[in-house]
């Protein structure tokens, strides 16, 4: 009889004691800062409705949704119909939060407040080919402002992640910025069709992936002429020394473009806001920026870290994807951070805290009785000390060794004479050093440690 794998499945993960504190770490921090800027916490399903996600993240997002089957009389009717898959699916898993904030939006607008902060930490699945800090299972930190289209909530959502990137020590990420219009202006002033605009954007989006003779050839294989696709590489490539060089070589190129000539505009009033806050020091403009997803309607950015290929996160703002469920229009933009994506760097560059051991004192046993090591266990738990309670009776330096192995820095020692006296013998297994103190001082003076 063949054994049962028992890796998990492709693309997911277990996570142990010590990966599942490292991700309440971070969570904590930015949960901590996201709350700082006025957001509120939102949780939504893991499932939704097939209806619900298909169609809003373009043809190739469609292909990464995984569709949960109907159940029942209703799965035996779908396939004798003889539907493909999204006709014996029902439901879907999360594909991202974004499109579960604009249903809950739409859903229920009248009890929300006018302009709606929300952020979500929660799972999303995508159906994509794992690879370093890619997986299929992931958890996104998301932050998003609804009922506005002023520039100061896109400038509110980049200063939200650029602080958690500096308590969390990201001083080298990058925030790239672009604009959809500027984009699509570009687009239009190579000579592309109008028809043909989204399909140039999808290419484009690939760049980081394929490089541009990937996307070039991508872009003749979507109808689009070679004259157009020669125009549009230094089109995109328009990046100057700095921000404001960018931007002035942009509204050159962009002159007889309107559409592209606002989208210049809302960059340089975003750029004087972000630099308002920390975010400032972070932005680039980059003209290559995309961000495949197809409901993005303004500007856009992403994080960029060189210790990554891929991004740390990314967001735009989204104006009609609410109108998509309430048939009237609500304006939002968010941003995202990749929690896989933050922990894979911190943990290969050595940035958690050495403080994050599963406890902070580890109660012995001594002699036979057991009691006595509960009692002092409850004593220190009362006076606020996580403690780890010994469960059997064992040699001194077992129990010593195992405290070490796992992380607690202080091992509590309390024997017949020091309960007789009322002390407790504390060992620090860093500096070898003991110190003796009243049962009662125990946790002030671990507090001070």
């Amino acid at each position: 009889m063949s054994s049962v794998s028992t890796k998990p499945a492709k693309g997911m993960r277990d996570f142990l004691p010590e990966d599942v504190r490292r991700r309440e770490y971070v969570v904590g921090i930015i949960r901590e800062v996201y709350e700082a800027h006025g957001f509120e916490p939102l949780e939504t399903p893991t499932l939704e409705s097939i209806e619900t996600l298909l169609g809003k993240y373009g043809d190739e997002g469609n292909q990464l949704i995984f569709r949960v089957m109907k159940r029942g009389a209703q799965l035996q009717e779908a396939l004798e119909g003889g539907g493909g898959e999204d006709a014996i699916a029902d439901l879907g898993l999360r594909y991202d939060l974004t499109v579960p904030l604009a249903r809950v939006v739409a859903e229920y607008g009248g009890k929300l407040p006018p302009i709606f902060k929300r952020y979500q930490i929660q799972p999303v699945w995508r159906a994509d080919r794992p690879a370093r800090g890619r997986f299929r299972e992931f958890y996104q930190c998301d932050v998003d402002v609804a009922g506005t289209t002023s520039l100061a909530a896109e400038a509110e959502v980049m200063s939200a992640v650029s602080m958690a990137l500096d308590r969390l020590g990201f001083e080298e990420a990058r925030i790239r910025l672009n604009h959809r219009g500027v984009l699509f202006g570009l687009i239009e002033a190579a000579g592309v069709p109008a028809s043909l605009a989204v399909d140039a954007l999808v290419a484009v989006d690939k760049v980081d992936k394929i490089g541009w003779e990937g996307v070039a050839a991508e872009l003749m294989e979507r109808g689009i002429a070679a004259a157009a696709v020669a125009a549009l590489e230094p089109l995109l490539g328009l990046k100057g020394a700095d921000a404001a060089a960018t931007l002035a070589a942009l509204e050159g190129a962009l002159a007889s473009v309107p559409k592209g000539l606002e989208g210049v505009a809302a960059l340089r009033e975003l750029l004087a806001l972000a630099s308002c806050s920390g975010a400032g020091r972070r932005v680039e403009v980059d003209p290559y920026l995309a961000r495949g997803l197809s409901y993005y309607t303004g500007a856009i950015f992403e994080i960029a870290s060189p210790f990554l290929a891929g991004s740390l996160g990314g967001g735009g703002r989204y104006d009609g994807l609410v109108g998509m469920f309430s048939g009237r229009d609500v304006p939002a933009v968010g941003f995202s951070l990749g929690l896989e994506r933050l922990i894979v760097i911190m943990s290969e560059r050595g940035m958690f805290p050495a403080a994050l051991a599963p406890s902070a004192v580890l109660v012995a046993v001594m002699g036979s009785s057991l009691e006595r090591a509960a009692r002092l266990a409850a004593d220190l738990r009362a006076q606020g000390v996580r403690v780890d309670l010994y469960p059997e009776h064992a040699k001194l330096g077992k129990q010593l060794k195992y405290a070490e192995g796992r992380g607690i820095r202080f091992v509590a020692i309390c024997g017949s004479s020091e309960e007789e006296v009322g002390v407790v013998t504390l060992k620090d297994l860093q500096s070898g050093a003991q110190v003796q103190l009243p049962r009662a001082e125990v946790g002030g003076w671990h507090r001070a440690q």
